[in-house]
């Protein structure tokens, strides 16, 4: 069975959200010391990779809706927001956008490159439309694996993350 991109993305979009809200459940029981604390990921802290992950998505979301990611972003390490609070709204704010991007894929025809240029590279780059989308959701999970880990190590279980246990989430 062949899978369309459009379905998968839509699938992923609604896995994105539903861990994003169970892992920002979690840190949310950590005081502000220790989410900033270094537990050896590689941005150091949950707080610091959850601000990545933020980065991230916001730089990849602007590539493939055909916008130029903002000026503002200048390293991959960069922190957006200091304040929890601050982050957690951004992050549900992206989710909902990543949503709404995804869904719109099933009256789209996707390029077959993204040309765009590299904030880690500082080059240009041209890569396979279709890979860049699953390196979207494949990063994000090998990022929040990290947080979950990290969590764990800190005595905060964040539940259930198997795809195939995804409850029905409204967006």
């Amino acid at each position: 069975m062949k899978l369309d991109i459009a379905i998968y993305t839509e699938l992923m979009a609604r896995y994105n959200q539903w861990m994003n809200q169970s892992v920002y459940l979690a840190a949310s029981q950590l005081s502000d010391q220790d989410r900033k604390a270094d537990y050896g990921l590689f941005f150091k802290s949950i707080h610091g990779t959850l601000n990545h992950l933020l980065l991230c998505d916001r730089m990849w979301l602007d590539r493939f809706k055909g916008q130029i990611p903002s000026a503002d972003l200048k390293t991959l390490d960069q922190e957006l927001y200091s304040q929890f609070a601050e982050l957690e709204k951004a992050r549900e704010a992206l989710d909902l956008e990543i949503f709404d991007w995804a869904v719109s894929l099933e009256e789209s025809v996707l390029p077959e490159r993204l040309v765009y240029t590299s904030l880690a590279a500082a080059a240009e780059k041209n890569v396979d439309f279709t890979q860049a989308i699953i390196h979207f959701f494949n990063h994000q999970t090998h990022h929040r694996g990290q947080i979950t880990t990290a969590l764990n190590q800190a005595g905060v279980d964040v539940g259930v993350t198997d795809l195939l246990f995804m409850p029905e989430i409204s967006v």
